[in-house]
């Protein structure tokens, strides 16, 4: 049986299901997202919006040959138009949003009613939310100690990126991606050698090589001044601004290479830390070995801390992605 007709088969079926069913049963609304990750957050994102009358299945695209990823969800649920009111497609921005239908892609997410977004650029960039990064530490460390002002360094990490970002969405919009792409990007957004103590180093060293491309880029489009200044302006009334960059660029190098690395260090500290004042208290030997070994045993990995990481939850895009998801339904209703 053809891809496009099994689809369509299976959401007719949901439809049918919940129309035959009891009407005090509650409506179920399969909900697709890209990867197995993928279905935490959208759980927790859906979750509040459940009650006695629907629930929300969140689920892969296929249970049969395990396709995943973005492009998996939208071509199986979107050429064939099976989306609907009992069916949605939940999957992460990336560039699309910014793109504004620039792109057929684009313009499948940001056009169906049925296709709900993450407006940062992944699920990756709302874990790594800045204001959030201390309590992960502490659920890492048990170590209360704002040791690290994640909040300071990300802003001014943004703003050290932020030109250099303007330049990025405008050749992705305008077709001259290959001239600088999202992996060049990457690149030069890396800290580097990052210190908790002096942290200033690894936003000069971002600024410095962000300073040397934009140049470059300048030489390559001397007459893009006007343009750079208009998609400037755009993506600021998108939301993105000088000082939120980093939630914007691509989410696994911000999760791998920026955010890991220096929760890393930072809790490392934050342990030292507290292993010391074990090691020093007036207790005897026993106790002290017994205490020591409790608080290691205690001990959480980063990254599955950040993975788990729901602080997001106050930020303004995800706001945006809880409006999205009510308008779908107050409509439906």
């Amino acid at each position: 049986m053809p891809k496009r007709l099994k689809d369509n088969i299976n959401n007719s079926y949901i439809e049918a299901a919940n129309a035959l069913t009891s009407k005090k049963a509650r409506r179920r609304i399969v909900a697709y997202v890209e990867s197995y990750d993928d279905i935490y957050f959208w759980r927790t994102v859906l979750t509040e919006f459940e009650n006695d009358k629907r629930f929300f299945e969140v689920m892969l695209p296929s249970r049969i040959n395990l396709t995943r990823g973005k492009k998996s969800v939208l071509m199986n649920f979107l050429e064939g138009a099976p989306l609907g009111r009992d069916m949605i497609a939940c999957v992460d921005a990336d560039y699309d949003y910014l793109l504004q239908g620039r792109t057929a892609q684009s313009r499948k997410v940001l056009d169906s009613p049925y296709v709900f977004h993450t407006y940062v650029y992944a699920i990756e960039n709302y874990q790594c939310y800045a204001p959030s990064l201390h309590n992960v530490c502490v659920s890492v460390t048990l170590n209360d100690h704002r040791l690290f002002d994640f909040r300071a360094y990300f802003q001014a990490f943004s703003e050290a990126l932020f030109p250099l970002f303007v330049w990025s969405v405008m050749l992705y919009r305008n077709g001259n991606y290959n001239k600088f792409s999202i992996s060049d990007f990457n690149r030069i957004a890396d800290p580097g050698g990052f210190n908790v103590q002096n942290p200033a180093p690894s936003i000069a060293n971002v600024k410095r090589k962000v300073n040397t491309k934009v140049n470059d880029l300048q030489r390559q489009f001397p007459d893009a001044k006007e343009e750079y200044l208009a998609t400037k302006e755009s993506i600021k009334a998108l939301g993105v601004t000088a000082q939120t960059t980093y939630l914007y660029i691509q989410g696994h190098h911000l999760f791998d290479t920026v955010v890991s690395p220096i929760m890393s260090k930072v809790c490392n500290l934050l342990r030292q830390e507290r292993q010391n004042e074990i090691y020093y208290a007036m207790a005897h030997k026993t106790q002290k070995r017994n205490e020591m070994t409790c608080y290691e045993n205690s001990l959480q990995d980063i990254k599955a801390m950040l993975k788990k990481n729901s602080g997001y939850m106050t930020s303004e895009p995800f706001r945006r992605v809880q409006e999205d998801i009510r308008s779908y339904l107050d409509s439906d209703s």
